[in-house]
């Protein structure tokens, strides 16, 4: 003899509301995994396994106080725990394995395996759990159909979430998420309750059992929404306090850091002008290896301690890196940037005092204005740090706007330098001989070398443009090592003809810091077999003669 059972409808749409918070709650908190590392995203990935175990765990349980059986039920512990832990460890896997920010097809249907499957088994084992004097089995059709159902609904509800869960600006996206899982949930619940059949035993009698059930499962219930809610708060009190400063904050001079910059970038579009000025301090790469990094450190936090005062709610200070700054004003004009660059450059001057040490300091600004939605952030930043560099080559110690002249030089630095490249190799440079003529005795007492670059599409190369590319680069030194070479062979041959006179060859201020001159101009020698009294070396330093 079956037993039929009723609902009380007000706890189904509890039992439902239930479902879907919690799978609200379960993903978004599950957002967090591929975008976090280390510790951290264990951290998020136990969190929204709880939240979302729990909240599956609850539903089952608060829809199993909606369903009236009219017989004694009391419930297994063991049991009723080991539902809760499968439903949690399910949600785990499923995390686990869709944690990836790329995550491919396969993945997610196995993900939507293990969710729905950790629905089912989590039913199943609750259902189990009762002990009640009727004895219970199932409909298969209908034990079949939940089992479709919530493996099919779970899948199609992992995929959404999946697909969106990056993009904040469709968080109505990630509700609908939340609403397919909560129905999936609901689903296989009422579906397997209609795949129950409970049968009278002979001789039993049926009697009301709510006291006796509903005790038990209100105060599991209760204790675990409580978990759900006391998980919740934490992770976002956590994600808010603890790890946001921890990714969007600089360590050493507590001012936002790169990440919290390009964050502004990426919700700052719109047409209103902003100023973007890129501050870096001049000779600080001298500090640290003269005084340390520990001191270097202790700089940077006193220089982001004065930046911190032209903060206000229409100027941001970030610490990029390294000594490198950036400052971003809101509705600015390049007279309002100016003024405040002045500002910053007057403040950033003032001596500091660290660890006993005196200290003077200064630094150079490059300002570029523009608007996020005519150019894209790389714009801006490039045209900021290229003013900064051409500050620094007026001397340093000011600030420099960026123009379009600007843009044009670095396009052709940017030229020359991946042409510079190959220049040996296609045979462009080339050597002039400059005689030295002493006017006292009226003779000629050397030649002077002169390196000249003849561009296949520009021509005539101006030393004074690609030496210093060669210097960045590191190209000065098989550049040097040829002209030493060309230079020796030409003194060689005018020897052969009778013309005893030495050569001059310009170096690099930095092959002459570095260890490699001797050797280089001891092998070049033995090479040409030229006598060392024939060879001269003029180190280029200040005003450069080319």
């Amino acid at each position: 003899m079956y037993i039929e059972g009723g609902y009380n409808y007000y706890i189904v749409a509890l039992s439902i509301l239930i479902a879907i918070l919690a799978s609200y709650s379960g993903l978004n908190i599950a957002a967090k995994i591929s975008q976090a590392g280390g510790k951290t995203r264990f951290f998020w990935l136990l969190a929204g396994s709880v939240v979302m175990g729990n909240g599956v765990w609850s539903m089952h349980f608060v829809g199993m106080m909606a369903f009236h059986l009219h017989v004694t039920v009391n419930y297994d512990v063991t049991l009723t725990l080991l539902s809760m832990l499968a439903s949690i460890f399910s949600s785990f896997v499923a995390f686990y394995i869709t944690m990836p920010k790329n995550v491919h097809w396969p993945s997610i249907v196995l993900g939507g395996c293990m969710m729905g499957g950790g629905i089912v088994l989590m039913h199943y084992i609750g259902m189990e759990a009762m002990i009640m004097s009727v004895d219970l089995t199932y409909d298969k059709t209908f034990w079949g159909l939940s089992v479709v159902i919530a493996l099919v609904a779970s899948y199609a509800a992992l995929f959404l979430f999946l697909r969106f869960r990056n993009h904040s600006s469709r968080s109505w996206l990630k509700s609908v998420c939340a609403i397919v899982m909560g129905f999936a949930v609901c689903g296989m619940h009422y579906t397997g309750m209609a795949a129950a059949r409970f049968h009278q035993h002979a001789g039993s009698v049926t009697g009301s059992a709510e006291s006796s059930m509903n005790l038990f499962l209100l105060y599991g219930v209760t204790v675990t929404i409580f978990v759900i809610l006391l998980v919740s708060w934490g992770a976002m009190f956590l994600d808010r306090h603890v790890l946001e400063k921890m990714a969007y904050r600089d360590a050493i001079t507590g001012l936002p850091n790169r990440n919290e910059m390009n964050r502004f970038f990426d919700t700052h579009i719109g047409k209103e002008q902003i100023a973007v000025l890129f501050l870096d301090l001049d000779q600080f790469k001298a500090i640290n290896d003269t005084l340390g990094h520990h001191i270097g450190d202790l700089l940077v936090r006193e220089v982001g301690g004065r930046l911190r005062t032209f903060i206000s709610n229409d100027q941001q200070a970030f610490r990029i890196g390294g000594d490198e700054f950036l400052i971003i004003v809101k509705q600015s004009d390049q007279e309002r940037a100016e003024q405040l660059a002045e500002q910053i450059l007057q403040s950033i001057k003032k001596v500091y005092y660290i660890d006993g040490n005196e200290m003077y300091v200064t630094g150079s600004i490059g300002i570029s204005i523009g608007s996020i939605q005519d150019s894209d952030r790389s714009m801006l930043l490039k045209a900021a740090d290229t003013a900064m560099y051409v500050a620094k080559g007026l001397g340093k110690n000011q600030y420099c706007v960026y123009n379009q002249e600007m843009g044009i030089q670095e396009v052709r630095k940017m030229e020359l330098e991946k042409d510079l490249r190959r220049a040996l190799e296609v045979k462009q440079f080339f050597i002039v001989y400059q005689p030295k003529w002493n006017v006292k005795t009226n003779k000629l007492v050397g030649f002077e070398a002169l390196l000249r670059w003849k561009h296949l599409r520009l021509g005539i190369v101006s030393p004074a443009e690609f030496i210093p590319i060669a210097e960045e680069t590191g190209l000065i030194v098989p550049m040097t090592r040829w002209t030493l070479e060309e230079a020796c062979r030409q003194c060689k041959e005018w020897q052969s003809q009778g013309i005893d006179q030495p050569v001059s060859v310009n170096l690099s201020v930095s092959l002459f810091k570095s260890n490699i001159l001797a050797e280089m101009v001891q092998s070049v020698l033995e090479k040409v077999e030229l006598r060392p009294d024939k060879l001269e070396l003029e180190r280029i330093d200040g005003a450069v003669r080319y």
